[in-house]
């Protein structure tokens, strides 16, 4: 269960660079040809895409200190730099990729906690406290980089066997991924499994051309790009002049998608279907499977969750308030999501976004997709089977979906639900506190897009059902010290109410 813990924070961590992917990807397509043909803006966006590794190290060693600290930060782009300057002269055919950005954040992290406040003798005094993270960091991740410079090439390879058996598998692979997706979401560790897929399993070099007086670029496989050189012709592109190469390889679905590869985004058209008409159609059908006394109060919790998951694909919301009541559900909403990434696969769709799949990317990037408009046809028959799957399985199980709660869960319960607007987060924040057993049991405060992610000394005094009138939408438990709130999209700025209300009480103020 630590390593649950740890992994919890992990997944936290890695949310911090991938949320710089929606301005990645907004400005790499809207400067592309089709659009506003403005290249400084493509070529800002595709920058964000080269150094995605960096951010990375960047990102993760922020999250995983104790207190989000900027020398963490600066350590992580040193941990970096020196991890992967040296693998890269031991052996020059290794390429850690994101790889090399998760291990050097991870170490640059550690090494603030632990050497954050360590002083030195007066004659070194300069160089203790923070000032030694990055020296530490620098250092330790010399030595990592002698030991990868040995070990990696086989973990390269088992990752690349991993990406083939996958990709071989077809639809079987798209499915499973798909499942696994879902099932992973209740502990937060999707987005350890999602940074796998989308950043590390395939590779591509970039190629770039011009054609018809227009600076473009593509992504071809390695060993097709090899074979061109510059001055050529592109495979499949009439009129175009090769006039660039680039040297790294581009790994992962979501990078291969937005530099230009036509194979990617296997791994993320399937989503659109579920994001944007499955679920709310699974919203609809639990509207009108609860009594007709109460489906106005459902329909006013679960279609404004309907519809944020239709626009952005933001879904923990809508997904935590059947989770749990209804398991069952959650079970069927994971098949299903694996259903629709095999379809999409096996109809031939490829799509990819910047943040989740949610109308937003799914217009932005239409350019970029392979047969898009299919992926329509089939987001109408996951909603359909959404729907009667839904609906059948409430009615005929009883399942105690919202406004058909048990006893326990009576509608003048959850009348009592605290819904704060921006200017109320500090009251609910310290509604939360009081519920999780008070201050004094508190260790750690964070928080990802939707949930909030506690240390707690004993989880056993959180008061899970006082924490759902507060307005928490799930409450998962992850051991005796690890705790998730899932309470939306506020979820960021209540923890930091939080934690500005710790302070204060701790100041006596």
């Amino acid at each position: 269960m630590m390593l649950l813990g740890y992994l919890q924070r992990l997944g936290k961590a890695l949310m911090l660079p991938i949320a710089t992917l929606p301005v990645a990807a907004l400005l790499l397509r809207l400067g592309q040809p089709d659009l506003l043909a403005l290249p400084f803006m493509a070529q800002a966006g595709a920058a964000l895409f080269d150094q995605l590794p960096l951010l990375f190290a960047i990102g993760i060693a922020v999250g995983l200190s104790r207190d989000d600290a900027g020398a963490a930060a600066l350590a992580g782009a040193v941990g970096y730099l020196v991890l992967t300057g040296a693998v890269v002269s031991l052996h020059a055919e290794i390429r850690l990729s994101f790889f090399g950005g998760i291990i050097a954040g991870i170490i640059a992290g550690h090494c603030y906690n632990r050497f954050a406040a360590v002083r030195l003798p007066d004659s070194l005094a300069f160089f203790g406290g923070k000032r030694l993270v990055p020296i530490m960091t620098g250092l330790l991740c010399l030595l990592v980089a002698v030991l990868l410079g040995v070990a990696w090439p086989p973990v390269q390879q088992a990752i690349d066997g991993l990406g083939q058996a996958v990709a071989g598998a077809g639809g079987a692979g798209q499915f499973v991924y798909g499942v696994l997706n879902r099932a992973l979401i209740p502990v937060g560790l999707h987005h350890v499994l999602n940074s796998l897929f989308w950043f590390g399993l395939g590779d591509c070099l970039k190629v770039s051309y011009e054609a018809g007086g227009v600076q473009q670029h593509i992504c071809l496989a390695p060993a097709l790009a090899g074979t061109l050189s510059v001055g050529g012709a592109v495979p499949g592109v009439d009129g175009a002049v090769i006039n660039g190469i680039a040297d790294d390889v581009v790994r992962g679905d979501l990078n291969r998608f937005f530099a230009g590869d036509p194979t990617a985004g296997g791994f993320m058209a399937g989503f659109f279907p579920v994001m944007m008409f499955g679920l709310p159609a699974a919203a609809l059908a639990m509207v009108l499977a609860a009594p007709r006394g109460h489906r106005a109060r459902a329909a006013g919790l679960l279609l404004s969750m309907a519809l944020t998951s239709l626009l952005t694909g933001i879904t923990e919301p809508l997904e935590f308030t059947f989770m749990f009541l209804a398991p069952l559900l959650y079970g069927l909403h994971a098949l299903l999501t694996g259903v629709s990434l095999m379809a999409a696969n096996a109809l031939g769709a490829l799509h990819g976004f910047g943040f989740s799949a949610g109308l937003f990317d799914l217009v932005l990037n239409w350019g970029l997709a392979t047969h898009p408009w299919r992926l329509l046809g089939l987001g109408l028959v996951m909603a359909l089977l959404y729907f009667v799957l839904f609906y059948s399985a409430i009615r005929l199980f009883h399942l105690a979906t919202p406004g058909r709660e048990l006893a326990g869960d009576a509608p003048e319960q959850q009348n009592e639900t605290i819904r704060p607007k921006d200017d109320q987060d500090s009251v609910l924040a310290r509604g939360l506190i009081a519920a999780l057993g008070g201050a004094g049991n508190l260790q750690h405060i964070d928080a990802c897009i939707t949930r909030l992610r506690l240390t707690l000394k004993d989880t056993a005094l959180a008061d899970d059902a006082r924490l759902r009138a507060l307005g928490a939408k799930g409450v998962v438990h992850l051991g005796e010290h690890h705790l998730q709130v899932v309470l939306g999209t506020r979820a960021e700025a209540v923890a930091g109410a939080m934690k500005a209300g710790l302070v204060k009480e701790q100041n006596g103020s």
